[in-house]
């Protein structure tokens, strides 16, 4: 059976879709039905799905995460397709979602007003943003070298918020920076896939009409956590299926 490796944050973990992937850690939130364990379904892989909610591109390349050793290490140099999506953690994208949802009253708590400010801040994100697509395409470098024989993939971030007009409860301009943060991040996708010679899954372009405010959405609104739902701002089953189906596309 041709070995298949999942690396990625919670944007491919699927949290909060039920159930819960066999054997993985809580902390991972990982879902038997996000769209490695479905594309490994599909075409009879043998997965190795290491997603793990929260994750940077540190902690795919370099770093352990709640215990778990960097996702790279995964690849072993037999695998015959790879999928990596990656690059929101690191500048802030959905927490800066998630921030923008809070009352406004809470960016004036000691400790966490300060973190809160610093999501919604513009220039903190662009910030952020000039060191990604370096980020991105050295986990493109560093999955080439270590699976030379493997299909690589990028899959970008399916679109979550509105293409125009407002998004409630978010501010305006939160919205606004929302959106930056999320063209500036497929952009970097985009480039790091084209530099590495990996191939890129534009899940972004293809979920704008099915955005979380939209009659037909692939991923879900702000809100509080709640078992045995989607987490919020994040995926949905069908988001999740629609994943799959773009990826089940490129490598047919």
């Amino acid at each position: 059976m041709k070995r298949y490796v999942a690396l990625g944050s919670s944007m491919a973990a699927g949290p909060g879709i039920a159930p819960r992937a066999d054997s993985s850690p809580r902390a991972a939130q990982r879902s038997a039905r996000n769209y490695p364990h479905l594309v490994a379904s599909a075409l009879a892989l043998d997965l190795v799905d290491v997603t793990y909610s929260g994750a940077t591109t540190a902690h795919v390349l370099t770093d352990s995460q709640r215990g778990a050793r960097p996702q790279i290490e995964a690849l072993d140099g037999t695998e015959t397709l790879v999928t990596v999506t990656i690059g929101g953690n690191d500048v802030g994208y959905v927490p800066l979602l998630f921030a923008a949802s809070l009352p406004r009253w809470t960016r004036s708590v000691p400790l966490l007003g300060s973190r809160l400010r610093d999501l919604l801040d513009p220039e903190a994100r662009e910030r952020a943003l000039t060191e990604v697509e370096a980020a991105l395409v050295e986990v493109g470098r560093t999955v080439r070298s270590r699976a030379p024989h493997a299909t690589v993939l990028f899959v970008d971030y399916l679109t979550l918020l509105p293409p125009a007009g407002p998004a409630p409860p978010l501010a305006d301009s939160d919205v606004a920076l929302g959106r930056r943060v999320a063209a500036a991040l497929r952009r970097a996708t985009a480039a790091a896939a084209e530099a590495t010679g990996a191939g890129l899954v534009r899940a972004a372009e293809a979920s704008v009409e099915h955005h979380a405010w939209s009659s037909q959405p692939w991923t879900t609104r702000p809100g509080l956590p709640v078992p045995g739902r989607p987490a919020p701002l994040h995926p949905n089953a069908q988001g999740m299926q629609a994943v799959a189906d773009l990826i089940e596309r490129a490598l047919r």
